[in-house]
């Protein structure tokens, strides 16, 4: 490309060619000497050429004379006489060349992943970049989006799977449902959303809708293992409901009735003597065999891995002091968590409306919910 070297004015930047000493404009003086404003330094610089004596003794050539050799003026220096030639038009803004202009097509392929040593587009699941062999990054050939609408509107929201059944738990991977319809189904093998590998989902799990307020609702449809929702406050909780702590399941349950007494005959039983407490928490293994049960000493039961009334060691998803489950002046019972790392998970009865970063298990699936602003 040519480069037109000469001088800018600083009082109206106008273009003066090399050599000048009065602005064609407005006429003030020209060179290194003339006041003005501080010139930031130049990206390169241009070396004086080297003395006559030097060039003839280095290298005897014939005369050159004849061409004009350009002169660089040196502070304190005055500039030479302006040239006979026309001045050279201003240097104006670069034009891209018509091969760089962006196209429809460059528009096209800027969907894909962009190489990041030759800066060149690769198609979505190629494993290397076709132009230099660049390896192209893991988290990119991991993530994937899934589309039920052809653009994510203000306020639908996005199910982010975080963990589950055959989920590579790589930081960097994203699997991502955007709910752009007004109804998404999910389960194991109907609907809209699918977790084939997770034999703790059911065939139609649940249901993700709007309400026509815009409300993001998820509905049970009857699963065998139910809808997990993390809590954030202190939850509502009922005898029978069950809820996740670690990797363990609890259910809430009232405390039993003493068994002894006169039977149709007026025999006499005898069983062992019961402490008075308002409720229980039962541990639910595999298979709905129950485990563990504790009954309220007093108005409260805590879990966790240690220094609790219910304590699991050996989980390392449960904290110290994980869960709570309380009974109200009301005589209700609530559910609360004590700050653990991994959350508490309450089911759900029938309809849940979600908000934007909520947790919630379908199965083993660990699923959070972003809305859009």
């Amino acid at each position: 490309m040519d480069l037109d070297v000469g001088y800018v004015c600083a009082h109206c930047d106008c273009y003066a060619p090399l050599g000048a000493t009065i602005c064609p404009r407005c006429a003030r003086a020209l060179g290194f000497d003339e006041p003005g404003p501080t010139i930031p330094p130049a990206r390169f610089s241009v070396a004086p050429p080297p003395e006559p004596e030097e060039l003839i003794e280095a290298d005897p050539l014939p005369s050159l004379d004849h061409v004009l050799e350009p002169t660089f003026p040196t502070l304190g220096e005055a500039a030479p006489a302006p040239r006979s030639e026309p001045a050279a038009p201003p240097v104006g803004p670069h034009k891209i060349p018509l091969r760089f202009v962006p196209t429809e097509a460059l528009m096209d392929q800027a969907r894909s992943y962009v190489c990041k040593k030759c800066y060149s587009p690769v198609p979505q699941g190629h494993k290397f970049c076709g132009r230099c062999g660049e390896p192209v990054p893991r988290e990119v050939l991991g993530a994937q989006t899934i589309m039920f609408s052809k653009m994510l509107e203000p306020g639908k929201a996005k199910l982010v799977l975080i963990k589950g059944e055959g989920f590579q738990s790589d930081p960097s991977d994203e699997t991502a449902y955007l709910l752009g319809g007004r109804q998404h189904p999910c389960g194991r093998t109907q609907g809209d959303i699918l977790f084939e590998h997770d034999p703790w989902v059911s065939p139609l799990h649940a249901t993700f809708f709007y309400r026509d307020d815009g409300k993001l609702v998820i509905r049970d449809e009857a699963s065998l293992n139910g809808v997990f929702v993390r809590v954030r406050a202190p939850m509502p909780i009922q005898p029978g409901d069950t809820f996740l702590a670690g990797e363990q399941v609890f259910r809430l349950e009232t405390t039993p009735r003493p068994s002894d007494g006169n039977d149709a005959e007026g025999t006499q039983f005898y069983s062992s003597p019961k402490r008075v407490s308002p409720f229980r928490v039962v541990q639910i293994l595999r298979n709905g065999i129950l485990a563990t049960q504790v009954c309220a000493r007093e108005s409260s039961l805590t879990v966790g891995r240690e220094g609790c009334d219910m304590n699991f060691p050996n989980d390392p998803y449960m904290s110290t002091r994980h869960a709570r489950v309380e009974l109200t002046a009301q005589g209700g019972f609530v559910l609360l968590d004590t700050g653990s790392k991994n959350g508490t998970y309450l089911s759900i009865r029938g309809e849940r409306e979600l908000n934007h970063g909520d947790y919630l298990f379908i199965g083993r699936e660990l699923l959070r919910v972003d809305i859009s602003a």
